[in-house]
């Protein structure tokens, strides 16, 4: 199949350059609006199957006698509401549909051919980055920004450079147990919360006593979720409450207003459970003021953070910590995670003792062992045509949004 791609600063002249290069019955794929004017891309009639090239020629040539400026305005219903109610619009509109998508792949992997031939260290960089664990999306745009005629140490040095800048950490001088207020743990069952609240509660008692710090749970419906925490207060000095409802929490935070710190465990429940909300909703509520910290699992796919993301994040969250970092053979995923939804990152924990096992994100050495290659080839890596595929299946627009590529 030979796609080819017309500009001009108006679908008309756009139009009339398809009909010079590839004749009156080429095919239009893809007609939008680009900085400057519209790009088309289109193919001749004879790379198509006979029938549907016939079928799809007659109804661009219909379409080319009425071509026009490309204009805002009303849009007459009645013809569009006739061609849906026909079988033969809806199936050929469907068969274009689906050699779109077909030739739009086929268009990325001639693009990543022709970018391995010609900077195939930039490839090889790309390949190692998705090896690693970072999202197709992530690799496909730093493939579009990477400067051309990098070494290879170079290319290293610039890919650890653009991450860190679009990786938010919190400082020393910005740390919960210093700063201070009410925070609410959440994220999904198994996560670690109640042991990470720990760990923060017990590092706040080594600051500054035991005194300034309350430590309150909404875990009802876990055996035993309760007195977990309790253990840990007991130790630590200091009293856990639970709390049920909104105007309990209400309540109970207006009655520890003097206290420098207070963490909330919360329940953990899949993304996908209805009651998410309602959970969320609690935390929400008018007068609370709670800031919610998401925990993501390192060792979690990154489609399932994504998604845990997604739903946790609704009403505001105030960050994030990445937990069982030690359970994880890579920590690309996570840190990929954070850094597309632009969620500061404020610990990270690797393992279960209290509270040495966590740690103030070191952006240099979450880098470097993110972009660390694996001691021995895995069964999961992808070869250079498997990379293609991914590429080319990757939504761009899916990529972290207002990153500082460059």
């Amino acid at each position: 199949m030979n796609v080819k791609k017309f500009f001009a600063n108006t679908s008309r002249q756009a139009l009339s350059l398809v009909k010079q290069g590839l004749g009156p019955d080429a095919l239009i794929l893809s007609n939008r609006a680009v900085d400057g004017g519209v790009e088309i891309l289109a193919m001749a009639q004879g790379d198509l199957p006979q029938q549907t090239a016939m079928q799809a020629a007659r109804r661009v040539r219909q379409g080319k006698d009425q071509a026009a400026e490309v204009r805002p305005g009303p849009q007459p219903a009645a013809p569009a509401a006739a061609a849906a109610d026909n079988p033969v619009s809806r199936r050929l509109v469907s068969e274009i549909k689906s050699m779109r998508g077909l030739l739009e792949e086929q268009l990325v992997y001639q693009a990543w051919d022709t970018a391995q031939r010609r900077e195939p260290g930039k490839a090889r960089v790309l390949r190692d980055m998705l090896r690693a664990g970072f999202s197709a999306a992530l690799a496909r745009r730093f493939l579009e920004k990477m400067p051309s005629g990098l070494a290879p140490e170079q290319r290293l040095a610039w890919v650890k450079a653009v991450l860190g800048r679009n990786l938010r950490v919190v400082s020393a001088e910005d740390e919960i147990v210093d700063r201070g207020g009410v925070y609410a743990l959440v994220g999904p069952t198994g996560v670690g919360k109640t042991t990470t609240v720990a760990k923060i509660a017990a590092r706040c008692v080594v600051r500054g006593g035991a005194e300034r710090l309350a430590l309150l749970t909404t875990d009802s419906y876990r055996i035993g979720a309760h007195e977990q925490l309790r253990i840990y207060g007991k130790l630590l000095g200091v009293r856990v409450i639970a709390v049920k409802d909104a105007s309990d929490l209400q309540f109970v935070l207006e009655d520890l207003r003097g206290k420098h710190l207070v963490l909330i465990d919360t329940v953990g429940m899949s993304q996908r459970d209805q009651m998410v909300a309602e959970h969320l909703a609690l935390l929400s509520a008018p007068g609370t003021e709670v800031r919610r910290i998401l925990l993501l699992n390192a060792a979690g796919n990154g489609e399932t953070l994504d998604d845990v993301v997604r739903v946790y994040r609704g009403g505001g969250v105030h960050g994030c910590i990445i937990t069982k970092t030690d359970e994880a053979v890579g920590i690309a995923t996570a840190l990929d995670v954070a850094i597309r939804h632009q969620l500061s990152l404020h610990y990270v924990t690797d393992g279960q003792r209290v509270p040495e096992d966590l740690h103030l994100p070191d952006k240099e050495s979450l880098l470097q062992r993110a972009l660390s290659p694996a001691v021995a080839p895995s069964v999961h890596h992808l070869d250079a045509a498997e990379c293609q595929l991914v590429l080319a299946t990757a939504t761009a627009e899916s990529a972290f949004a207002g990153a500082r590529l460059g």
